[in-house]
């Protein structure tokens, strides 16, 4: 049985994204990829059907990463499909709880940097969209540290079933 995860910022451009490249890049490292599919959505339209931003394209390539993406807006329905919906700051974590159609569908949002016990105070990964190129790097580096512990989780998740 596959393990479905989504990751969800605002426009689906730069931080979700991103995560999605990095989560995917781990499973398959980790010998998950048969088990684990990771997507990636936005709370909005605004650019449905685009690439990600160009800016989060080549600094996931400079980072190694390979990235296939078409933004796309994330619909209620999917929870039904999910196992784990992953938000990139509290914002989004509060509007994606309110489109869960129940609450077990709402528990399965966690924000991503919840997974990194480093982020203590701010759990949020911060826009880059408005900023420089610093801005999606920080926002990389902020993935990378959370991935290895969602990576945890997800392996724990996915070694529960089978067992």
């Amino acid at each position: 049985m596959t393990y479905r995860v989504c990751f969800v910022c605002t426009g689906n451009i730069c931080r979700s994204p991103m995560a999605e490249s990095v989560l995917r890049a781990r499973v398959e490292d980790a010998g998950l990829g048969a088990l684990v599919e990771v997507e990636s959505a936005g709370t909005g339209d605004w650019h449905e059907g685009e690439n990600a931003d160009p800016r989060a394209l080549v600094v996931l390539e400079e980072h190694g990463y390979a990235l296939r993406h078409t933004a796309r807006r994330f619909e209620p329905s999917w929870f039904a499909r999910l196992d784990l919906v992953v938000a990139l700051d509290s914002g989004h974590r509060k509007a994606l709880r309110l489109l869960a159609p129940t609450e077990e569908d709402a528990a399965k949002v966690r924000l991503l940097r919840s997974y990194d016990p480093a982020a203590v105070d701010d759990l949020d990964v911060p826009d880059p969209y408005y900023g420089g190129r610093s801005g999606f790097e920080e926002c990389l580096e902020m993935v990378e540290e959370a991935s290895a512990g969602l990576l945890a989780a997800v392996r724990g998740d996915v070694e529960g079933r089978v067992a």
